[in-house]
């Protein structure tokens, strides 16, 4: 609130001069105050009218804020539009939750690997971009080294998508599953189930080398793809089929063989947060229960992925 304020009148005024200003000046600050007091009561009002918002903790009520970390380079799961939006699968079903807790979530670009280092450092309440739900991530181990790196975190888990294979279009070398992988050179998103499959496969291939190049996203790696610098790449499945039917018109890259590793996309949360957790839940099977899901979900063309109840680790 700016409050208005008067000098104090000088001798030369009448004293009923002086009074009426005086009266001026109480209105005007009590109307400033009443402005504010407006605001701060409509937004209350927004929030507290929200069927869900009673179930978040009371520091996210009163914020009306929820802070999302995500690599915003993934279409059609999240990325920007011409204009800089950030839209995507994962922006609309925020949305669509936000209505039921009554907050903004609010989505921060980073790259992928260090989104559960920011949310446990509190840069973000959850981190929301595609990610698997795994053992490892809810333990907080490293899944190459199987060491302890960090305290883990609990998903709420909300679509399901495989990993999948693609490569130039008209240029497919024979390849139908990963293990027609030995000898090529593959391209993958630093930090994801597509890297760790693809070291995977690299020690099977043994002598008959199977090159990994990894980068910190996944427009990068589409992109070493495109300009003839790699055999193949890998991403979870609603991805490469985006990437397949949008880049260069459709002309630049085709799926080879079938879905693998079939697991579930879950929202981050800190394992201290299950106040947070369990409210995020609730309002993800609130939107499934009135429809609101499946209108995205067909929006973007990934059915396939659709739940039907939000799990809690339920990654295997």
């Amino acid at each position: 609130m700016t409050a208005r304020s008067t000098r104090r009148t000088t001798a030369a005024h009448t004293r009923i001069a002086a009074v009426g200003a005086i009266a001026v000046a109480g209105s005007l600050l009590l109307t400033g105050c009443g402005d504010q007091t407006k605001d701060k009561d409509s937004e209350s009002a927004k929030t507290s009218s929200a069927p869900l918002a009673d179930q978040l903790p009371k520091e996210v009520r009163d914020k009306g804020v929820i802070k999302v970390g995500s690599d915003i380079a993934y279409a059609p799961v999240e990325f920007k539009d011409g204009s800089g939006k950030t839209v995507g699968i994962d922006p609309d079903l925020a949305d669509a939750m936000g209505k039921q807790l009554g907050v903004k979530f609010e989505f921060e670009n980073g790259t992928f690997e260090a989104l559960l280092t920011g949310l446990r450092s509190k840069r973000y309440d959850i981190a929301m971009s595609a990610m698997t739900d795994t053992k490892d991530r809810q333990e907080g181990v490293d899944s190459e080294t199987g060491k302890k790196v960090g305290e883990g975190v609990d998903f709420v888990d909300y679509f399901t998508a495989g990993v999948s294979l693609y490569t130039p279009k008209g240029k497919t070398q024979g390849i139908k599953t990963w293990d027609d992988l030995c000898g090529k050179k593959i391209v993958v998103q630093r930090a994801t189930i597509s890297e760790d499959l693809a070291k995977a496969q690299a020690k099977k291939c043994g002598s008959k080398k199977l090159s990994v190049e990894a980068f910190d996203n996944d427009q990068q790696a589409q992109t070493r793809l495109r300009a003839g610098g790699a055999d193949v790449g890998s991403s979870d499945f609603p991805v490469a089929a985006y990437a397949v039917k949008t880049s260069g018109g459709g002309k630049d890259f085709e799926i080879v063989g079938e879905q693998v590793e079939a697991a579930p996309y879950g929202i981050a949360v800190a394992k201290s947060n299950t106040e947070l957790r369990d409210a995020l839940k609730a309002a993800m099977d609130a939107i499934i229960k009135n429809g609101e899901y499946d209108k995205i979900i067909a929006k973007w063309g990934v059915d396939a992925g659709a739940v039907k109840e939000a799990t809690v680790n339920g990654g295997k």
